[in-house]
């Protein structure tokens, strides 16, 4: 039975989208006037008139048809699809569906109150003509969603809230009453609660006021806010697990394969506070290798149906801004139930394996254990280990802040595993694992959370190490459990689309690289080419950053089909419960099946994966944001410097500049680059100079200065000065 439509506007010219959406929602019933108006809860004889003129309307114009004398049924047509919208920053959209072979692009005046993400029905116009179709949106089945930040510019009356996102269209109407305590120009989040047919802007009420634009605090939750993320945990959670006994038991230790008397460490950044990994080694009588990857035990903890697992599953990831985390799990568990500290006894879940000299796993054993971790090392201790090979470690490494001696079993340990991972990390390339290896930047922040400097972060052989005894983790699991053909949660990772990789094609040409399009082998290995031979060259971030972009994005679903970015047949996440969901459901999956359950219902388990696949996606948008502020705030303090940067982009309104000494991007507009008149040459990548016809493309280095610093919008703009010839 339809449901009631209450509250409606009743003037004719509104009934239209309400009378579709009755006849779309049940496409099999037919429908007579007097239906739809007891559905509208129409009983007034001039707005019935008004349901019949528009049935007559609807059917003229084909979007319903009329069965039999005076029923009418939507008229399922096949120019009718669902999917997205994807918004661009020119007020115009584009519809993205699956059926479709290309994307659609979709007038603002067919948007019909569309935002960016929101699913769609579209109705596609000269599909088959030799004129570009164009899409109309005729329902938004769901919104992407409903809360925005922005600034708020309150009037006498009432208020309007204007986003920074380049893809939101319209601001949105607060009324006076729906203030709730904010103030002209404060930053707020809004919550979207109406769009009538005929206003030019949605309305909406202050949900919560994040503070003054520009401050270092609010800038940050205004960044969590935007996509969704929290800031702290509801009081009922972080009371529900300071509450738990985390103690370590003799009972619980029965249940366990005892690890305690095996020499067990972490590597883990400097200035960690979690430690989820560890790893065990001895050496067997038959000259093998024991290796131990311990995991914290977090499913032990967090259990299915309590409040702390709800919390942990909507979150689905921890942040990693520039100056915080906002963790999945509360401090307790995150910083000291679950986090393998030194000289403590922690509950860990475990994959253990038997390696012979050349690296081949001999032997596999997965389970619940308890261990002792014996030292802690930062991976500048233990890369100093590798390359030294010596057990000093000088006070500037070490995590003592003075002249530091490791033990001789530990660092006889580090170096027999830095040779193993040396002898996995080459199979797996040989295999054609493509290694992105990209520069991180960093911050030096002070005592306020104010960038005083930068540096990049970059892979060595000690943070190897721990990636590839990871890798052998996740796949021997992932393998493990899908050999037996039951449901499990895998990282996936597609093949990369042609199109993008012909797009990085073009651009790479430009300084000498190309990729080899003969076979997936050949793919794989040429990037691998091209990324090491940009290594410390100009473009080198450049071309790093295009080659991921033009990767398919890795995801986790039940559905398995490898990980092609790795080159593994079977891959999953199991190795860092304490910040990633999916390796929750992992352990439990696992301790499910070493157990003998029956294979786990796999449309609930897909659905999992999505919601966590979809929270990473936000998770990585707000990190990139908060990468894009601090660089922002830093270039602040530097507006007087010329910088030496390259071009990193070249669009019909200008060029983008990354600067070389610190990855800081931003643009110069082409009607401010005075030295002559520039126009875009599309094949080129260049700016071409009407009267000199110098050009100033891809590659090129460049003097600018920065003219704008914008932290609310997270934009650099810079003067050009000139090229660097």
């Amino acid at each position: 039975m339809s449901k009631k439509i209450k509250n409606v506007n009743k003037k004719g010219k509104d009934f239209s989208a309400l009378i579709y959406k009755i006849l779309s929602n049940e496409p099999l019933k037919s429908f007579n006037y007097k239906q739809i108006a007891a559905i509208l809860e129409v009983t007034d004889t001039k707005n019935r008139n008004e349901i019949i003129k528009e049935l007559k309307y609807l059917t003229a114009k084909e979007k319903i048809q009329e069965v039999e004398r005076g029923k009418y049924k939507v008229l399922t047509h096949s120019d009718y699809y669902e999917g997205y919208v994807d918004m661009t920053s020119r007020k115009t959209g584009y519809f993205v569906c699956d059926e479709l072979e290309h994307d659609v692009f979709i007038p603002f005046l067919n948007l019909n109150h569309a935002l960016d993400g929101d699913k769609v029905k579209c109705y596609i116009y000269n599909k088959r003509s030799s004129r570009k179709p164009e899409a109309e949106v005729v329902e938004i089945i769901e919104r992407a969603k409903t809360e925005f930040v922005g600034v708020i510019d309150v009037q006498k009356n009432f208020a309007f809230v204007t986003t920074a996102n380049a893809k939101m269209y319209t601001d949105i109407f607060v009324p006076k009453n729906k203030l709730h305590d904010a103030e002209h120009g404060d930053v707020v989040l809004v919550q979207l609660e109406d769009w009538p047919k005929k206003a030019d802007s949605p309305f909406g009420s202050v949900i919560r006021v994040l503070g003054k634009p520009g401050e270092h605090n609010t800038e940050i939750h205004a960044i969590l806010a935007e996509y969704g993320l929290p800031y702290d945990f509801p009081i009922e959670v972080e009371t529900y697990a300071n509450k738990m006994d985390t103690s370590i038991t003799e009972e619980e230790i029965k249940k366990r394969r005892d690890m305690r008397n095996i020499l067990t460490f972490t590597i883990d950044p400097k200035d960690a506070k979690d430690f989820d990994d560890a790893l065990s080694f001895q050496i067997l009588e038959n000259g093998n290798y024991e290796i131990g990857v311990h995991i914290a035990d977090v499913s032990h903890y967090v259990q299915e149906g309590t409040i702390l697992d709800e919390e942990a599953y909507n979150r689905a990831t921890s942040v990693y801004l520039v100056d915080r985390v906002v963790p999945m799990l509360p401090e307790v568990l995150s910083n000291f139930a679950c986090s393998l500290r030194p000289n403590e006894e922690k509950y860990t879940f475990s994959a253990v394996f038997q390696l012979n000299t050349k690296a081949e796993v001999v032997d596999a054993w997965f389970g619940r254990t308890v261990i002792y971790s014996d030292q802690r090392f930062a991976y500048e201790e233990a890369q100093e280990i590798i390359e030294t090979k010596s057990a000093i470690i000088p006070a500037h490494i070490s995590l003592t802040g003075k002249d530091y001696h490791a033990p001789k079993p530990i660092v006889e340990a580090v170096l027999k595993l830095d040779e193993l991972a040396k002898i996995l990390r080459r199979k797996r390339m040989a295999a054609g694992a493509i290694s992105f290896d990209k520069v991180e930047v960093k911050f030096n922040l002070n005592e306020n959370a104010e960038p005083v400097g930068v540096y990049f972060k970059q892979s060595k052989d000690a943070n190897h190490l721990i990636e590839e005894f990871m890798l052998l983790a996740n796949r021997k699991v992932a393998e493990f459990i899908g050999k037996q053909k039951k449901t499990f949660i895998y990282r996936i990772h597609d093949e990369p689309n042609e199109d993008k990789l012909m797009n990085l094609q073009a651009v790479i040409s430009k300084f000498g690289y190309s990729i080899n399009f003969k076979s997936k082998d050949t793919i794989s290995k040429s990037l691998n080419s091209l990324l090491e031979e940009v290594q410390g060259k100009k473009e080198q971030n450049m071309v790093d950053t295009l080659a991921i972009r033009s990767m398919s994005k890795a995801s986790y679903s039940t559905h398995n089909i490898g990980h092609y970015g790795l080159a593994f047949d079977y891959y999953s996440h199991f190795t860092s419960p304490i910040r990633r969901y999916p390796d929750v459901m992992a352990h439990r999956l696992l301790q499910h099946y070493i157990d003998a359950g029956k294979s786990v219902n796999e449309e609930d388990y897909e659905e999992k994966c999505k919601h966590s696949s979809q929270m990473e996606g936000l998770a990585a948008q707000a990190e990139r944001d908060s990468v894009k502020y601090m660089q922002v705030k830093y270039m602040q303090d530097h507006k007087d410097q010329e910088f030496l940067g390259v071009i990193s982009g070249v669009t019909e309104w200008g060029i983008y500049v990354e600067i070389i000494e610190n990855k800081c991007e931003g643009m110069c507009r082409i009607r401010e680059i005075k030295d002559d008149y520039y126009t875009f040459d599309e094949k080129q990548y260049a700016l071409v100079g009407e009267l000199t016809k110098s050009l100033i493309q891809l590659g090129d280095e460049v003097y600018v200065k920065v003219k704008n610093a914008d932290l609310v919008k997270k934009q650099l703009d810079f003067w050009y000065i000139r090229k660097n010839e």
